[in-house]
């Protein structure tokens, strides 16, 4: 498929900017891909879909505080350093994106605040990301600490265009949340809570986990007109045994097996075994980018956000649902005055 088949204009206003008042406050599409029905509930009516012997899969990843702001040694010039990712925590390696990129250069140190924590440029790896060294005396643990007291929540600002406030420290951030080191939500399983998830529960509903740990890629933009062309960024994923075996017992039993977000859909199809059953990973690293056609082989549902034109969120919505029919349900939630992106309403595919 190309790029342009995912176009479409999406009123500014429909961009949530804030997350609802209430985690389980969100409407929600239920999007039916054999009767090719649309119906239009609330999310806490995801109880009435599943019951005994389906599953509910979530993404158990930890959003850390991954944006700073400092100033560069010598001239105090303001920067923003974006952290990605530790690359090896002994020497205190980060792969990160700075900005304004043109000002920071290899050998530059880099203040933040009136703290201990300092870092030096070691390597350019593209043209905004950069490898830094922490110049720290303390533990990691002390590191960390003062990272945490240090960033911010790592919103979309280029699309979620205010300020970040404290209620996004809690709110950018799923109950299931355990695993640090993701930079960006699993925004999906941001509307579940714990009475809600009890209640299904009830239901005799299985919940279990993955860990995926989501990057900037997320957002990245594709540039690329043909698909196949397209490369995304590779993730730190993890699969538990036990997930596996709650997983594969649903599919020996024929029930539904829905992936909460996005992120845990591209982690179970990047761990099918032969016989199209869930196997175990401990610390894998995928890049698989899925649009349609895409044949899937564990799950069977899927609860996700209502996504941006052209991003690679909608175009793994559509490998799943049919691209006309999520292209004609999207239609649908702009003329109902859906919200869109990470704080807005969820789409259920069955």
């Amino acid at each position: 498929m190309k790029l342009s088949e995912f176009k479409f204009d999406l009123p500014h206003s429909l961009v949530a900017m804030y997350p609802h008042e209430q985690r389980d406050g969100a409407r929600m599409m239920v999007v039916n891909r054999k009767t090719k029905k649309i119906e239009h509930k609330m999310f806490k009516d995801i109880v009435d879909y599943f019951g005994e012997n389906d599953t509910l899969v979530v993404n158990d990843t930890k959003v850390f505080p991954a944006r700073l702001y400092g100033s560069k040694e010598k001239t105090g010039a303001k920067i923003e350093v974006f952290l990605l990712r530790e690359l090896n925590r002994e020497m205190r390696l980060w792969d990160v994106l700075v900005d304004p990129a043109r000002k920071i250069r290899v050998g530059n140190k880099l203040y933040f605040g009136d703290s201990d924590l300092v870092a030096e440029v070691i390597d350019n790896t593209t043209s905004r990301g950069r490898t830094i060294r922490f110049l720290f005396d303390g533990s990691h643990e002390e590191m960390m600490k003062a990272i945490h007291e240090l960033g911010e929540t790592p919103l979309p600002i280029d699309v979620i265009k205010r300020k970040v406030t404290d209620q996004d420290r809690e709110r950018y951030q799923t109950i299931f949340a355990d695993k640090e080191g993701a930079v960006a939500a699993p925004t999906a399983g941001m509307h579940f809570t714990r009475n809600v998830q009890r209640r299904m529960e009830i239901n005799g509903v299985n919940f279990c986990p993955v860990t995926l740990h989501i990057g900037i890629g997320t957002f990245r933009q594709v540039d690329v007109e043909d698909l196949t062309k397209h490369k995304t960024d590779s993730e730190n994923f993890f699969i538990p045994a036990k997930t596996c075996d709650i997983v594969n017992s649903s599919i020996d039993k024929e029930g539904k097996i829905c992936a909460i977000g996005t992120t845990v859909l591209k982690a179970l199809e990047s761990s099918v075994s032969a016989s199209n059953h869930l196997k175990p990973i401990d610390n894998g690293w995928t890049d698989k980018f899925i649009f349609p056609p895409y044949e899937f082989k564990i799950t069977n549902a899927l609860l996700t956000n209502f996504h941006l034109p052209e991003s690679i969120l909608i175009m793994m919505a559509c490998a799943f649902g049919g691209y006309e029919l999520i292209m004609n349900a999207y239609n649908e939630a702009i003329k109902e005055k859906y919200k869109f992106f990470t704080y807005g309403d969820v789409m259920l595919i069955l």
